[in-house]
């Protein structure tokens, strides 16, 4: 059920993708800057529907055995980008939904003279989308992920062993959660409605929606620092090992992964001179993604000496006949 739900949750982003690729105007008003570039919004449409697609296949790994038999990097990094990328759009949607309704509207000249860029109800549609791709992909991997790599992530934070790389591990630790707290400081000063490092379209464009967002990104970057610490000194009672890990994990895929993406996005062009991304912003998607390099580091260095140690526990003591 949750495989199929996962897959025709994908079905209306594919085929608006696909219907643009085939010269379609669905959902595109006249004058958008999407018009403009064929090739280009050719070639990105590509891409993205490749991204999506892989949204298919992990569903079908996750609930097939041969699932089991894909190396654990090739399944894991995979869904640490799902998660990075659906994860933003499944918490700051819904908020600037809330906020909207709450009477958080857009500034009167927020869009006076500008071109238009997609209807409405495109937002809407693919959105919800990925809000229920998440939502599905998540829970099937979470079984997925008890079934293959149960004994890596249950217990109590405070029985983890430590090992001869655990110094390594906290200085590791210390040094990402250092590092996290530049995009930290930055989206809480945009919160509260600092300008500082935004280009002048987005200074314009700040809507109460924008602050709800700057303050969810807050949040993952928190939740990145806060399971990279408790994971790094485990001072902490019976808390369950997968909290830290969910925190870093989800935390560290929507800094690293909405950087990347917003990253990308700022090499396609922007409509005028006063939408092309700052150099703070540049620099900021950049740490986001440096934060996430060193937190997938750290993660792989935990979890090999992990499943060590379980092998080890599993093998059988004493000498052999």
């Amino acid at each position: 059920m949750l495989r199929n739900i996962a897959i025709a949750s994908c079905l209306p982003y594919l085929a608006l993708k696909a219907a643009w690729i085939a010269g379609s105007r669905l959902g595109i008003p006249d004058g958008s800057s999407l018009l403009d570039h064929r090739t280009t919004m050719i070639v990105a449409n590509a891409a993205t529907i490749l991204m999506d697609g892989s949204v298919v296949v992990i569903a079908l790994l996750l609930t097939q055995a041969r699932g089991l038999r894909v190396p654990a990097w090739l399944m894991a990094l995979p869904m640490w980008t799902a998660t990075g990328l659906l994860l933003p759009i499944m918490a700051g949607f819904p908020v600037q939904l809330l906020v909207g309704l709450l009477g958080g509207g857009t500034p009167a000249t927020a869009n006076a003279g500008r071109r238009p860029f997609l209807d409405d109800w495109v937002f809407g549609v693919v959105y919800t989308g990925f809000i229920v791709q998440g939502l599905a992909l998540g829970a099937l991997f979470v079984l997925y992920a008890k079934d293959r790599w149960g004994s890596l992530w249950q217990g109590a934070l405070r029985d983890l062993p430590d090992s001869p790389t655990t110094p390594a591990l906290r200085i590791g630790a210390v040094v990402a959660a250092v590092i996290a707290l530049v995009p930290a400081t930055m989206h809480l000063l945009w919160a509260a409605g600092g300008t500082a490092a935004l280009n002048p379209s987005r200074i314009e464009e700040r809507t109460s929606g924008f602050y709800a967002l700057q303050a969810v990104d807050v949040l993952f970057a928190a939740a990145t620092v806060a399971g990279l610490l408790l994971l790094a000194f485990r001072r902490t009672g019976k808390l369950p090992l997968w909290v830290p890990l969910a925190l870093a994990w989800g935390g560290s895929g929507a800094m690293a992964c909405w950087g990347g993406w917003m990253s990308i996005a700022s090499l396609t062009g922007a409509q005028e001179i006063s939408d092309e991304p700052t150099t703070g912003m540049v620099l900021l998607y950049a740490v986001q993604m440096l934060v996430g390099a060193v937190v997938v580091t750290q993660g792989a260095y935990f979890f090999a000496e992990r499943a060590a140690a379980v092998r080890e526990a599993a093998e059988p003591s004493g000498p052999r006949p």
